[in-house]
């Protein structure tokens, strides 16, 4: 069993990433809005980074890949993003991920019970 106090943040931003993707949320500044949007009202504010590095690692993993398209015309024209969707077999790995994030965050959640019941 793992030595870990709480899940790690980038493994909730790799959930919610998955999520979106299976809502056909494609790209990575929506991705970005939506994230804040569901977060801050908890204190916590993904930056670009953490979200483009997840992005990065579940395409390593094979479980997105990504493709650029031209969106909309802007004062300078086109405007290009990369649009990510689940590889062949992605959604399945997805599957896989989101059971094991579950796991952890069950375990988080006791942990947190816990704690409250013991000091307050």
């Amino acid at each position: 069993m793992p030595n870990r106090f709480l899940t790690k943040q980038r493994a909730v931003i790799k959930l919610y990433l998955i999520n979106l993707v299976e809502q056909n949320k494609l790209y990575g500044l929506q991705f970005l809005q939506l994230l804040r949007k569901e977060f801050e009202p908890y204190g916590f504010r993904p930056t670009h980074s953490e979200i483009y590095k997840s992005l990065h690692e579940l395409t390593k993993e094979g479980i997105l890949y990504r493709t650029k398209k031209l969106k909309g015309e802007g004062q300078d024209g086109f405007q290009e993003i990369v649009i990510y969707q689940f590889t062949e077999d992605g959604y399945e790995k997805a599957k896989t991920y989101k059971k094991m994030v579950k796991q952890d965050l069950d375990r988080s959640k006791h942990m947190i019970n816990k704690i409250l019941k013991d000091n307050f």
